[in-house]
């Protein structure tokens, strides 16, 4: 099924206006593994022209794909769910050997990202318009009546990251499908191939030709570009938020949906049931080696509970698996990315080690593999206290009160989501509504899901609000019909 999208040398093809199509130019960037430096594929490195004839072809064929019922489309994507499912051991395999990612989490992924296009479809079906009496307002009669519709709004640019190259491309695609739009997928260099193979699984579901394209290149080439693009209608994005701010600042009039970068905070309160705390801040804060913005990224815990919380964290890293998972399997840390994104863990750790910090677990480097690192003792000078890490290393913070703690969980330029422990509901509520974050969790750790619930991040964590219901409102706008009745007075 999969064997268009590439050529016998392994180079990959764009979906565009429904054909699989080459590098025109022959220019394509290498992609290699994390995890034993190999070429697994090249994609091709677009140029402006071929951007606009992907803009272009999705500009054409949205104007027929909003005449489409809500059922054709949902019945698309109800396909494209079951494909996805039956090509879970593929997209698994090129996922890990792509990102870095273990099997277990991709394969995860896969289905987790298949439930969500179902459930999509399903949510779509049931929202609805609505109909406004004109008298209900003060000086109207009820002669007039606004039919209100929500309509798509063009075309849609949906920038992918790297870290779950299929869920969150595919929470772009699939509620914009399903409020009329057409797509323009631009996944991360690195998530590029599982970006394309998500096209080809939409494209085999029915999706007609040129309501969903893709582009890769260059950013420097095309980023910009297509980014100001007169065609584009909305944009999409989830990344840092250095390339957010400068996607929001090249923009005008056209509407964004961010999802950027967090420093999400566990605090932690002296009634907390600490086995449950350090479970969650393990798993929290070292899944996937701690390439999520949605990680837990700093613990804030008051000083009474803290050396016993910090011996049961340590206890639970020690238990943590780390390797390649390529030669060992399923484990929890695993090589980050890139040189680059490891070279800047390994400066908070310096910076941390430089200014006092105790270093409790971990801190040792081995290529791009980090081993999970615990700091205590962190203090408010140190990069590791504001700076997201992306990786495998998180620090303690030591404080008196749930003033100072939600002082300082504030003080942070990110706003995504902060959690707090506590068998103290009143407490809870009391610092919940106090922490300027768009989600707080009370006794779990920092999470994306339930995809049906709002995800949001406020301040330089994100603009707009993300989840399947309000993912499709957002791409899609309301639409007032008047009728204007006879006088019956």
């Amino acid at each position: 099924m999969f064997e268009f999208i590439k050529d016998s040398k392994n180079r990959y093809k764009n979906l565009v206006d429904g054909e699989w199509v080459a590098s025109k130019e022959d220019t394509y960037i290498d992609i290699y593994s994390p995890l034993d430096e190999s070429l697994i594929g090249s994609i091709p490195a677009m140029t402006r022209e071929e951007v606009d004839l992907a803009v272009h072809a999705a500009k054409a064929a949205q104007r027929k794909w909003k005449l489409t019922t809500i059922d054709e489309r949902g019945e698309i994507l109800y396909r494209a769910a079951e494909i996805l499912l039956e090509q879970t051991e593929e997209l698994a395999t090129l996922m890990m050997r792509e990102i870095a990612k273990d099997m277990k989490s991709s394969r995860s992924e896969v289905s987790r990202t298949a439930d969500f296009i179902k459930f999509t479809a399903d949510t779509a079906k049931n929202l609805s318009g609505e109909s406004i009496p004109g008298d209900s307002f003060p000086g109207f009669k009820s002669n007039k009546i606004s039919i209100v519709r929500r309509e798509p709004l063009g075309v849609v640019l949906a920038i992918s990251p790297f870290n779950y190259p299929i869920n969150l491309a595919a929470s772009k695609i699939a509620p914009g499908l399903m409020a009329g739009n057409s797509i323009l997928l631009k996944p991360a260099t690195q998530g590029s191939l599982c970006g394309l193979y998500l096209a080809k699984v939409f494209e085999a579901a029915g999706v007609p030709a040129g309501v969903l394209n893709t582009i890769t290149g260059r950013g420097g080439e095309i980023g910009d570009y297509v980014t100001t693009h007169p065609e584009i209608n909305f944009i999409n994005f989830t990344g840092s938020t250095e390339v957010g701010a400068r996607i929001s600042k090249l923009t005008s009039m056209v509407p964004l949906l961010m999802e950027l970068g967090g420093k999400d905070a566990a605090i932690v309160l002296e009634d907390a049931d600490l086995e449950l705390t350090a479970n969650n801040i393990v798993a929290g804060g070292y899944s996937y080696s701690g390439q999520r913005c949605t990680a837990v990224k700093r613990i804030l815990v008051m000083e009474p509970v803290a050396n016993q919380l910090v011996e049961k964290i340590k206890e639970k890293i020690k238990k943590l698996k780390v390797g390649n998972p390529l030669t060992d399997g399923d484990v929890d840390i695993v090589p980050l990315i890139n040189t680059k994104a490891a070279d800047f863990v390994m400066e908070l750790i310096e910076d941390a080690k430089s200014k006092g910090g105790k270093l409790i677990a971990g801190g040792n480097r081995q290529g791009n593999l980090i081993e999970p690192t615990l700091f205590d003792h962190v203090t408010t000078d140190m990069r590791l206290a504001w700076e997201e890490p992306f990786g495998p290393v998180l620090p303690i913070i030591r404080v008196k009160s749930k003033q100072e703690a939600i002082e300082i969980a504030n003080s942070s330029v990110y706003g995504l989501q902060s959690a707090v422990f506590t068998q103290n509901i009143n407490d809870a509520f009391y610092i919940a509504d106090r922490l300027e974050v768009g989600t707080v969790q009370i006794n779990n750790k920092t999470e994306r899901g339930p995809d049906h619930f709002p995800f949001l991040g406020v301040k330089a964590s994100g603009l707009g609000t993300q989840g399947i219901r309000y993912s499709i409102e957002s791409m899609s706008r309301p639409k007032a019909t008047v009728i204007n009745l006879p006088d019956q007075t």
